[in-house]
């Protein structure tokens, strides 16, 4: 018997990478997964392979009517929703004063607004069934500062704080929001993003001397999601091998 039977749990961003391994591991607990991505293609291949009756959702997390849609679509196929990942993210390494407003438009959009939009979607539905649990995923980056990635950050931080405030709004509901910060991640955004000698740098500087991999962001996701975390909300979980100790 998984811990998540009979739950219906909700990803973002779910296509690839940290997002795919999330779902992997709810599906793995039981879980019926909701495999979102903007990459319509990526979200169905992801969702046949975990079977439990997965499906997969185009969806765009920076557009409102594409989230309100989806999750339409869910509570009329699946009748609840008890868990919500919210993983999608982007960033584009640079400078902050080499880069462009139209960077910054994207970063927030897709980094904090989506978060906003899926919440804003799935909360009332949570609040009305009195049970629920969010976990968003935001980064080091919102609580200690990333060279090269000052909006990506300011965003990230406003995802940890955002966290907070609708996990005590939330909590009378009986419904849990908690926030996961993967530190470096060996994913396919990561490695566009460096080359060789930024992963060696981070590899050294890491206490566990290797990056994370995206099992171990969604062992943390799987924590929260699951009834062992019944008695935690508003809370902030870095995953990092000890890059950071906040």
């Amino acid at each position: 018997m998984g811990k998540l039977d009979n739950k219906i749990a909700i990803v973002t961003g779910a296509g690839q990478g940290i997002g795919k391994a999330i779902s992997e591991r709810l599906a793995a607990d039981g879980a019926t997964v909701v495999v979102t991505d903007i990459n319509e293609a990526a979200a169905k291949e992801t969702a046949a392979a975990l079977g439990n009756d997965a499906i997969g959702v185009r969806t765009d997390v920076t557009d409102r009517d594409s989230v309100n849609a989806m999750v339409d679509q869910v509570k009329a196929q699946l009748g609840h929703i008890d868990v919500l990942v919210n993983n999608a993210g982007w960033d584009k390494a640079e400078p902050f004063v080499d880069s462009e407003p139209e960077t910054w438009e994207r970063v927030i959009a897709i980094n904090l607004y989506g978060v906003l939009n899926t919440s804003k979607a799935v909360l009332p539905i949570m609040a009305e069934q009195g049970s629920g649990r969010v976990v968003n995923l935001a980064s080091d980056a919102g609580r200690t500062g990333s060279s090269g990635e000052a909006v990506y950050s300011a965003a990230k931080g406003g995802v940890i704080a955002f966290t907070k405030a609708t996990a005590r709004e939330m909590a009378r509901s009986q419904v849990s929001i908690n926030c996961v910060c993967p530190g470096p991640t060996d994913t396919a955004l990561f490695a566009s993003m460096g080359g060789e000698k930024l992963r060696e740098a981070l590899t050294r500087a890491i206490p566990f001397r290797r990056l994370g991999q995206p099992d171990d962001i969604a062992n943390a996701v799987a924590f929260f999601a699951s009834d062992d975390a019944a008695f935690i909300t508003g809370q902030t979980l870095s995953v990092s091998g000890g890059l950071t100790m906040v």
